[in-house]
């Protein structure tokens, strides 16, 4: 009896889960960098001004 399969199967979800989860938070990440440039006003006064303090 081989355990190959149980084994195989450990690893893909080893890689996958954190992987997926990963994924998920650039994805948030990306969204509410989006969001808060919406809403901020410095943002566009900052890059108005060419940047820098």
């Amino acid at each position: 009896m081989t355990h190959l399969g149980f084994v195989a199967t450990a690893y893909g979800l080893g890689i996958a889960v954190p992987l997926a989860f990963t994924l998920a938070a650039v994805a948030r990440l990306r969204l509410a960098t989006r969001r808060l440039a919406a809403i901020d006003p410095r943002q566009n006064r900052r890059l108005a001004h060419g940047g820098g303090e």
